[in-house]
């Protein structure tokens, strides 16, 4: 087997990898399972793909979440595409460190206890039932557009507080953001600077005019000294916004495209509705909404596989690789909605766990299991080779999902 040394942005995005990845990702396990990645502009990662060193990395407090702690201002000026929006999109918890990161997750984690999204269920199963109200008489939809992408989105705008006329537009702003050549489009840039605005406006609505949704409670807050500044702000509610609905989508998504490619797996769903819970686990593992995770940056010298990562390197973990690593999972490129042994790692490990990870395990039961009871012959509209993935190395799914019924 041909040792692979280096991989490239284009090489992980192509539309063949994006189609079937296990061969390339397979390869490197094998033969280099730590990696060079050449991101776009020239910037050099390393890439892990490995279960237990996933595990490891994912965990380790040498990796920084915040470049700002390892990086001059001229190195983090080289990787800055978009000022505007690298000020302002940064200064969430995902980005952050130690006890910024503590003070910051718990101002939003009450809402995202199991316990708070259960009392979510009704207006979920509601929502899922009314998108399929509206398309159940013309016998076809395209199942991102019309399904996938409006529940998540629906949901966490209404937590959210924002007006149901606004939510179409996240769709095109967030797939400027996450575009490998957003921030060079004139388009994609005029997008993006539409959103950061949108954010000011809102924030500035919900401060002249408090609700008793999420935003306007961590105004509140703010207000009452919890140390939040406005660009945390506007920092957190766009990431509550991008990850409360896009993992969703692709769960949903390639979940049920791998359904449909497995049909004794969606019978025997069908079947056994009670099966949802090990299902869209087993979804999570087996389709990966997030293929990489998002970049951490080592804070010194490591050494690794005989390889010394310098200090100030940015790493990454494949997601997707390491969910379907043969030394962790039995019959790991097997899709089974019964496996037992299921320690994934789709949402994260570590500080950094996914908060909204009861939510879109929510989403996702109510989502499958409403789709095969009210549609019971769904089926793919199309060839699955015509499919057309997303090109955005961080997040694994479809452009569109034809599908009858």
């Amino acid at each position: 087997m041909e040792t692979i040394k280096e991989v490239s942005y284009e090489m992980l995005t192509s539309q063949e990898t994006r189609h079937n990845p296990t061969p390339l990702y397979q390869q490197l396990r094998t033969s280099e399972p730590l990696v060079r990645l050449q991101m776009p502009g020239g910037t050099q990662a390393y890439l892990l793909t490995r279960y237990d060193d996933a595990l490891q990395i994912l965990k380790d407090p040498r990796l920084l979440k915040d470049s700002r702690q390892v990086l001059t201002p001229e190195e983090r000026q080289k990787l800055i595409r978009n000022e505007e929006a690298a000020e302002l999109l940064t200064r969430h918890m995902l980005s952050s460190d130690g006890m910024d990161h503590t003070r910051l997750r718990n101002l939003v984690s009450k809402a995202f206890t199991p316990r708070a999204i259960e009392r979510m269920r009704d207006r979920i199963q509601q929502i899922t039932d009314e998108l399929i109200d509206a398309v159940q008489e013309k016998g076809s939809m395209d199942l991102i557009a019309e399904f996938a992408f409006p529940l998540p989105i629906t949901v966490i705008s209404e937590l959210l507080g924002i007006p149901v006329e606004h939510r179409q537009k996240f769709r095109v702003w967030t797939n400027a953001l996450l575009n490998s050549n957003g921030f060079q489009d004139p388009q994609a840039k005029q997008d993006v600077h539409n959103f950061i605005t949108y954010l000011k406006e809102f924030i500035a609505e919900k401060r002249a005019n408090p609700d008793q949704e999420m935003v306007s409670k961590l105004i509140q807050a703010d207000e009452a000294g919890d140390t939040f500044s406005e660009a945390e702000l506007i920092s957190m509610v766009f990431l509550l916004i991008i990850a409360g609905h896009e993992t969703t989508v692709n769960l949903i998504g390639n979940g049920t495209l791998a359904l449909l490619q497995h049909p004794d797996q969606l019978h025997k769903l069908q079947q056994h509705p009670d099966l949802v819970i090990s299902a869209v686990e087993e979804l999570l593992r087996y389709t990966a909404p997030v293929e990489i995770s998002t970049q951490r940056w080592t804070s010194e010298d490591m050494e690794l596989y005989g390889q010394v990562i310098p200090k100030g390197s940015m790493v990454m973990v494949s997601l997707l690789s390491a969910n379907t690593d043969t030394n962790e999972f039995m019959d790991a490129d097997q899709l089974d909605i019964t496996r037992k042994e299921n320690k994934h790692i789709a949402f994260g490990k570590g500080l950094h766990f996914c908060l909204g990870a009861p939510l879109a395990r929510l989403e996702g039961q109510i989502a499958f299991n409403t789709l095969l009871r009210r549609l019971p012959d769904l089926s793919l509209d199309g060839d699955p080779k015509d499919l057309v993935w997303r090109s955005n190395l961080l997040l694994h799914g479809l452009n569109s999902l034809p599908v009858t019924f």
